[in-house]
């Protein structure tokens, strides 16, 4: 159950309502999903958070896939259910498949298995690694 009530555009002061216009704008679509819905409770919260999210997940070195895939795997260490299955839908819209999806996990699965035997036994870094 939510901590903060979900603002219906009704409910949402008239600087939410320019956010969520503009997130419908900029996906293309009719629909505002919950996590900006719970942030319009602080409208200049919600702002800053979308403007960022347009600005980090745009094109740009990466690919929207792979920044979509860099986002389920980050989210899936940090046990974020919501942005698990939100970034998982966008990672398909963007043409992840299968496949691309299974080999991810495998690689999650390897990185979590490597970091905890590396904490574990606390295996200094090779000078040549150090950047």
């Amino acid at each position: 159950m939510a901590t903060v009530k979900l603002l219906t555009d009704a409910d949402a002061s008239p600087e939410a309502r320019e956010v969520f216009d503009d997130i419908r704008r900029t996906r293309n679509t009719d629909y505002v999903n919950n996590s900006w819905r719970a942030m319009a409770n602080h409208p200049a919260m919600l702002k800053r958070n979308w403007e960022k999210a347009k600005a980090v997940m745009a094109p740009g070195e990466l690919d929207a896939l792979t920044k979509e895939l860099i986002y389920i795997a980050v989210s899936i260490m940090n046990d974020c259910e919501y942005c698990i299955h939100t970034h998982t839908h966008f990672a398909r819209g963007k043409g992840m498949t299968e496949a691309q999806y299974g080999e991810m996990l495998v690689v999650i699965g390897l990185a979590t298995e490597g970091n905890r035997m590396m904490t574990a036994m606390q295996v200094p870094v090779d000078e040549r690694f150090k950047v």
